[in-house]
């Protein structure tokens, strides 16, 4: 098959904050190709409604915020990332302010929130939509650069790397990667150095608040290239994810709760008080667990946000697109509480990465969060993801134009199509994509046990065979490669939940209820 062959100094898949960034950071410095699965808009990054963290209040301080962020993240943080990350906040949120980001003001200054697991306020916010105002201000620096060449709706197969291809001398690099182009057919792009900002995995639930393009691709690839993976076990619910006959899915932002707003059951009783003395301020892996139990416990299909005390005036003002969405579905937060549940939000673990987003293979960074730098430990604490974001785009950048290739310019071989035939039916595709949602959904949720784990390993394993089967005799489409690895993903996230025996942040297993004294990353690495 002739496949397409293009080269360029560096390769970034992934169009959110991270992706955007870097291709910003190194544009003056050679030619960059920025590539997206889907839409610019198909990112965490565009759904993130509550801020960026960032300490710029008199009263708080660097050391606050990296406290508060230990605290959230249960002894697994590495605290001298924490470190240069806190110290990197206002800086960041200083320098989007100079590129035209509309942050949120009060009087001189900004209008900062807090958010659960913050001791002081310290969210810099655009309402509530904070991910699209940030996105879109990059966005439209990135598109004025002439050397950004932009592929939309190109999806990436697989990387490539010299082991790939039978150069065993040294350690091994990355040389490019192989998309699946809008008109089916195959190209590779070559470059330098590759930068993965792929973005989470939440797609592997069945309630999450990721869009659709979160099907763990970045993790997926780089594992499959040689990379190791850390803390994989630690996927974060978020509290409050609206629950709607419709199936409507939508997050119901964390500052609702930072500015005021009680969760309650049916009965009106603010039942978080029962498992945590901060209540609906606690961190994220205390709230949801409270409201999966307490859904569990009284039988019920969801708990309550109450709003209404917070006023209309403040809720016009600060949240209008959560208002406008919920007035849509016919629900009003000024007058009546909202049902919830908690949903997949944001996958802590990724591919083991230092803050550069170097990895085990030569030239390919990951970034963002696909990867697991040590910020958010056990549990993330709100609103530090995008600052995360940003600081390793910016220290990739740099670690990048500070390295020197060694592969040069190595040709990619064509894609081998041969024996490929097309496939009768694409209906083994939906019933895998569900299968695995299911089982997540039911044995690696918000409580696990060995029992659901085990059940959930001989689930994926049987599937996986299906999905290798069907992958390497039929054509590619873009549900294919994501399925493929949104199961890898799966079984990532169940074999890093067996190793963990104890109840730390995210985790938490009714066969170990305690805590080791002693905090210890899980890693898993490719044989």
């Amino acid at each position: 098959m002739n496949t397409q062959a293009i080269h360029y100094d560096y390769l970034i898949i992934g169009s959110g904050a991270a992706g955007l960034l870097t291709a910003k950071y190194l544009a003056p410095h050679g030619t960059v190709a920025l590539v997206n699965k889907g839409e610019f808009s198909d990112s965490n990054t565009y759904q993130a409604q509550g801020g960026i963290a960032g300490v710029f209040d008199a009263n708080d301080s660097i050391e606050n915020h990296v406290a508060d962020t230990l605290k959230a993240g249960a002894g697994l943080c590495h605290e001298d990332v924490v470190q240069r990350i806190a110290e990197r906040g206002g800086a960041m949120i200083q320098q989007l302010l100079t590129w035209g980001t509309p942050f949120d003001s009060r009087g001189e200054g900004l209008h900062l929130t807090r958010e659960g697991g913050h001791s002081h306020r310290r969210i810099a916010h655009a309402k509530d939509a904070t991910g699209k105002a940030i996105g879109e201000t990059l966005l439209s620096h990135v598109k004025q650069h002439k050397n950004i060449h932009f592929f939309q709706h190109h999806i990436a197969i697989d990387l490539v790397t010299s082991h790939h291809l039978g150069c065993f001398q040294g350690k091994n690099s990355c040389l490019g990667a192989y998309f699946l182009k809008p008109d089916s057919k195959i190209m590779s792009i070559t470059a330098k150095h590759t930068v993965l900002a792929t973005g989470g995995a939440g797609k592997v639930y069945m309630y999450t608040s990721n869009p659709h393009a979160a099907t763990g691709d970045g993790i997926a690839m780089a594992w499959r290239t040689g990379c190791t993976v850390r803390n994989m076990e630690m996927m974060q619910f978020h509290p409050t994810c609206l629950f709607h006959p419709s199936g409507a899915s939508m997050l119901l932002s964390e500052a609702l709760r930072g500015e005021g707003a009680h969760l309650i059951d049916d009965s009106g009783h603010r039942f978080v008080f029962d498992y945590d003395e901060r209540g609906e301020l606690a961190p994220r892996d205390v709230v949801a667990r409270a409201i999966d139990h307490e859904i569990k416990k009284q039988g019920k299909d969801c708990m309550f946000l109450d709003a209404q005390g917070l006023g209309e005036t403040l809720i016009l003002k600060q949240f209008p697109n959560i208002h406008r969405r919920l007035m849509d579905l016919g629900l009003d937060m000024r007058t009546s509480p909202i049902p919830i549940v908690p949903a997949a939000h944001y996958i802590c673990g990724g591919v083991a990465s230092s803050l550069a987003g170097e990895t085990d293979v030569e030239d390919l960074y990951v970034i963002g969060e696909s990867a697991c730098t040590g910020l958010h430990g056990a549990n993330r604490l709100a609103s530090n993801s995008l600052l995360e974001c940003l600081v390793m785009a910016e220290t990739c950048s740099q670690k990048i134009l500070n390295t020197t290739s060694n592969h040069g310019h190595l040709l990619i071989p064509a894609w081998n199509d041969a024996g490929i035939v097309p496939e009768q039916e694409r209906i083994q595709i939906k019933q895998n994509w569900d299968e695995i949602r299911a089982v997540m959904s039911h044995y690696v949720g918000i409580v696990r046990s060995n029992l659901r784990l085990r059940r959930a390993k001989r689930r994926l394993l049987v599937v996986q065979e299906e999905i290798a089967n069907f992958y390497w005799r039929h054509p590619l489409n873009r549900d294919l490669i994501e399925l493929r690895n949104l199961a890898l993903v799966a079984d990532l996230m169940v074999r890093s939940a067996q190793q963990r025996h104890e109840s730390r942040g995210l985790h938490y297993s009714t066969d170990y209820p305690q805590q080791l004294p002693v905090a210890k990353d899980t890693e898993l690495t490719p044989e």
